[in-house]
């Protein structure tokens, strides 16, 4: 797989520097990258070892009970390595040997100076089907995604577009060029391989059956996630049907027309949910802090990539059509890649799925497509084209709260307006300030509010 330039990197390059570092466990999902990441990050080592516990030879090497140091040792010795200098040992599809896993914690403690990072595809599939858990306190977790918008300009080589990307607020010279660029790069969406063989091409009609590979891929996993044939059944079909109900508030009773119970469902998208292939997204019912997701209420659905969206609903071929995302497929791919960017640009050290705020009555309901947390701040955040005055959701979030500040993403332009909700009945006439970002910012908003903050409008 082609490497490329990776956000995480830089957080890599901060653990290795850390006097407080511990042994590195990288979660995410399969085919996202891991691999090809570390063993780029590996190249500024002196020594890099890497194991494969897929493999029977690097398995058998912690199942020898040997200590820290005579692991190293016979590992070096086994693998004809000479080790100098700093090492790094990376152990790659580690869910498949507990022993390796028990040993993290004496990697820390006694061979501090040996940088240890581990992956698994399946980490905490195989962790909870095996009962294996990571020592606690003696390891840090970091999470990798499909490629960000940011990731994609950097991949194709659109360096300048990406500076400008990272200029806040970004010049009005930049707009179009970088709206065209995040069109192009929702329906190709993130996954590696399809962005390397669409940077080397540049034709999206060469990328099916890469998305295609990927799914039965993850169907083929299937086996691996599952206790017996039925639950197989019930995975397969979910995998199946789940890019079909992307966005959705999904009822689990019959999900994809199943006829499949409500317990089988869950159960099956909560073991995709820990394969990380797909997000199952909560509503809150309260605007303050501490935001406590709903159990009880529908959750929307959201699947790891934009790209694999396209490609399983049939709308690839829609990014010739030059409709804006925010009208592309009722919406809704425009909502998927929203979700993708906030939580791949907010979930570093531990999974932060970004929710979502509802108020269901029985005259009329109302709901939030996104609730964004910064420095213990609550902002609320609309997907939505058009006019300002047909956010009715968001008056209704805006008089229901003690908010005076939200976010519209849309395929405009970057603006702020100060407003005032509409006055239904006994309500409204609240005045509060909409910042209107276009799509393309959604993996900077944080940025966004902290400039705002230092304004004469602040949030």
């Amino acid at each position: 797989m082609a490497e490329f330039k990776r956000k995480l990197e830089e957080k890599l390059n901060n653990w290795r520097h850390s006097a407080n570092r511990k042994p590195l466990v990288i979660r995410g999902a399969r085919q996202v990258g891991k691999t090809t990441l570390i063993r780029r990050f590996g190249k500024q080592f002196d020594t890099f070892i890497e194991l494969n516990l897929e493999k029977s030879e690097d398995l058998s090497l912690f199942q020898r009970s040997l200590n820290a140091a005579d692991l190293i040792q016979y590992i070096c010795l086994t693998k004809n390595i000479k080790r100098n200098g700093e090492t790094l040992l990376f152990i790659d599809e580690i869910q498949n040997s507990p022993e390796a896993v028990k040993m993290l914690r004496y990697f820390y403690e006694e061979i501090p100076d040996i940088y240890v990072i581990s992956a698994g595809s399946l980490l905490e599939i195989m962790m909870d089907k095996h009962k294996i858990s990571f020592p606690v306190g003696r390891v840090e977790y970091r999470y990798l995604f499909p490629l960000s918008f940011e990731e994609f300009l950097w991949a194709v080589g659109e360096t300048q577009l990406a500076e400008y990307y990272n200029q806040i607020p970004i010049p009005i010279i930049a707009h179009e060029p970088l709206m065209k660029m995040f069109r192009l790069y929702t329906f190709i969406g993130g996954m590696p391989e399809a962005v390397s063989r669409y940077r080397d091409t540049r034709d999206l009609s060469l990328l099916s059956d890469i998305y295609a590979g990927l799914v039965t891929s993850f169907q083929d996993d299937t086996g691996k996630y599952a206790s017996n044939r039925h639950e197989e059944q019930i995975i397969r079909h979910v995998i199946e049907t789940a890019p079909a109900e992307c966005t959705n508030r999904i009822t689990f009773q019959n999900f994809g027309n199943s006829g499949f119970s409500s317990k089988d469902v869950g159960n099956a998208l909560r073991t995709l949910e820990r394969a990380m292939l797909v997000y199952l997204r909560y509503p809150i019912t309260s605007p303050t802090l501490p935001l406590l997701p709903d159990l009880k209420l529908k959750p929307h659905l959201q699947i790891l990539d934009s790209g694999l969206l396209c490609h399983s609903v049939g709308i690839t071929s829609l990014y010739y059509d030059g409709q804006p995302i925010s009208d592309t497929y009722n919406g809704r791919l425009a909502e998927q890649i929203v979700g993708q960017e906030l939580l791949a640009t907010n979930s570093d050290f531990e999974l932060r799925k970004p929710a979502f705020w509802t108020r269901e009555k029985k005259q009329s309901n109302s709901e939030i497509d996104f609730i964004f947390v910064d420095k213990g701040r609550v902002y609320p955040i609309e997907v939505k084209s058009g006019s300002t005055g047909k956010l009715r959701s968001l008056h209704s979030y805006i008089n229901n709260s003690e908010a005076s500040f939200a976010i519209r993403l849309y395929s405009g332009e970057y603006s702020v307006d100060n407003l005032v909700t509409p006055i239904v009945g006994d309500t409204g006439g609240k005045p509060y300030t909409l910042l209107n970002l276009p799509l393309y910012c959604a993996g900077k908003i944080g940025e966004y509010v902290d400039m705002m903050k230092n304004l004469t409008v602040s949030p």
